[in-house]
């Protein structure tokens, strides 16, 4: 049985860790506990949670009023993983410095950066957005729908990365990837990266956005991205979104051709 006297030894290290580590505590308990509590007592997922929320408090038609109410859900009620409101801006400024024709997401999740995107890009633009889990696709597809985005801007791809991308010429006719954002896995940075830099899809001046390549991290992908002479890469730092005190970022890659 431990002593008092040693018991209080490590109280100062206990506490230390406890206020150095408080925000990582506070994402565990927002992202894991809290969401084990209500699956349990609903028997709807986290995803399907917010859907319903979103479905009773946003306007439909309006992209704004449904990222707002995604934004409140997420900071006020249930944590979820999306971009954000603040690392959103820098999404939303390479989407208006560039205005990209056909983009591909890889990590539809919710669909909450889908329709961050979907709003920004010009007439005859298309997205084609990957998500593997089929559960959080259905719910992706009921909010852009409902954002007011149909089939003909916005294509759902239920299936793994690594399976469609090989396929994007021959199964959709893309010829080339202006943007690419990424958001799904952070192991499959890398190699869909490779698989992108295979495909022939990335031409001169493709975009490839990354987030949270801070945390949980993706060094793999970086480490490729910075030593590999392909890409002009710039990373944003920021905060983790609706978190406060926890450090991440997004990489920009801007792809230089093939030499």
């Amino acid at each position: 049985m431990v002593s008092p006297a040693i018991a209080l030894a490590f109280l100062p290290l206990l506490l230390t860790m406890i206020i150095r580590y408080r925000y990582y505590f506070v994402l565990l308990y927002r992202a894991v506990l809290i969401r084990w509590v209500r699956d349990c007592l609903t028997g709807l997922s986290r995803e399907e949670r917010a859907f319903q929320y979103i479905l009773t408090h946003a306007t439909p038609g309006d992209a704004q009023s449904i990222l707002d109410t995604f934004d409140h859900w997420c900071s006020k009620v249930e944590f979820i993983s999306n971009i954000g409101p603040k690392k959103g801006k820098i999404l939303d400024r390479l989407l208006q410095e560039h205005c990209p024709i056909t983009v591909l997401e890889l990590g539809t999740h919710c669909g909450y950066s889908t329709v961050r995107i979907a709003r920004s890009l010009p007439i005859g633009a298309r997205i084609y957005s990957v998500e593997m889990d089929e559960r959080n696709a259905q719910v992706a597809e009921k909010i852009i729908r409902l954002a007011g985005f149909d089939e003909d801007m916005v294509e759902l791809i239920v299936r793994p990365s690594d399976e469609v991308i090989p396929r994007l010429r021959e199964d959709f006719g893309v010829e080339r990837l202006d943007l690419v954002f990424m958001d799904h896995w952070k192991r499959c940075y890398l190699p869909d990266l490779q698989l992108l830099e295979g495909s022939g899809l990335l031409g001169e001046g493709s975009i490839i956005l990354a987030d949270n390549v801070i945390f949980p991290g993706a060094p793999n992908f970086l480490r490729h991205a910075r030593r590999s002479g392909l890409y002009e890469v710039r990373v944003h730092r920021a905060m983790l979104e609706y978190i406060r005190g926890i450090r991440d970022g997004m990489a920009e890659l801007t792809f230089l051709g093939i030499k």
